[in-house]
């Protein structure tokens, strides 16, 4: 049995993330325990109106069940019946300051098995990049950061995984990235569990080398209504990606997770409008010209 150990590192993990971020944000998190019915339950850690983040959550869960939701098996069929084990870990993070970035990472395990058959078992996760206000800096920074944590397993892991990434985080409705990226990998099973559990564990441990330096220089910039109204119209399309498209929202709802910790991806504040286009030449227009659009950033 595997997933002791990565349950392990799955717990250290959240807490190690969320210090870090009360260290930044000034205040605590809310811990907030719970069980679901059918097996198993989680750890949510968020904070709602920080001093630095509007809302955030670090969240753990690990649960169980006779059968896989159909988002799990959509792609692998043959699981169709298997109980299963799920364990991850998957934050969300809303600055209050527009310049400052949304950030979202997940590092997941799953096991199916069956009577009579080997258990099958396989790796997720990622994280990825989707600012308001773009700097190139910040965008380089939180790319190398990714390379760097993919560096040992090979040249060709980081531009595979950003691909993928880039492929993953895409709203098909507005044929539109939904931010800059960064890496992304689901049904990770090949050459070996050990190879496997390292990368999820590199991704998950690099997170806050790739963030935290982002949200410490961003998040006393000055700012007005202007950048709020238009970092409240980008969080519209954060909805719509984690509501249509987002198979983890899936998992979570179809097997029957906590809807609470599921949502709490969503941000706050939100604004819908009608057919709008940032005006040409503008520090929103450029958010789209130059940073919508799937650059190799390193």
């Amino acid at each position: 049995m595997n997933t002791p150990r990565v349950k392990e590192f799955l717990i250290n993990l959240q807490d190690s993330i969320v210090k870090g971020l009360e260290q930044v944000d000034g205040k605590t998190f809310k811990r907030d325990q719970w069980d679901r019915p059918e097996g198993g339950g989680g750890m949510s850690s968020v904070i709602e109106e920080g001093n630095v983040l509007e809302r955030g959550g670090v969240n753990f869960s690990h649960v169980y069940g006779a059968g896989l939701p159909a988002s799990a098996t959509a792609a692998r069929p043959e699981l169709a019946g298997r109980s299963f084990e799920a364990m991850g870990v998957s934050l969300v993070l809303h600055p209050r300051n527009p310049y400052a970035p949304t950030v979202h990472m997940n590092v997941r395990y799953f096991e199916a098995r069956k009577e009579g058959a080997e258990p099958v078992w396989w790796f997720g996760g990622g994280m990825d990049l989707t600012p308001y206000y773009g700097y190139a800096e910040d965008a380089i920074h939180f790319h190398q950061t990714c390379k760097n944590a993919l560096q040992p397993f090979g040249d060709d892991c980081y531009p595979r995984l950003k691909k993928w990434c880039d492929d993953y985080f895409y709203l098909k409705h507005r044929k539109e990235p939904r931010g800059i990226g960064g890496v992304f990998f689901d049904d990770l099973n090949q050459p070996d569990f050990d190879t496997c559990f390292k990368l999820t564990q590199n991704v998950g441990g690099y997170f806050l080398t790739a963030y935290r330096p982002i949200l410490e220089g961003r998040k006393d910039t000055p700012y007005g209504e202007r950048e709020r109204d238009f970092q409240a119209y980008r969080r519209g399309r954060y909805v719509e990606f984690n509501l249509v498209w987002d198979r983890g929202t899936l998992f979570g709802l179809q097997s029957g997770g906590r809807t609470e910790s599921i949502l709490m991806s969503l941000p706050p504040i939100v604004k819908w409008r009608y057919d709008w286009k940032p005006e040409a030449g503008t520090a929103e227009d450029k958010l789209y010209t130059d940073f919508l659009i799937g650059k190799d950033w390193v």
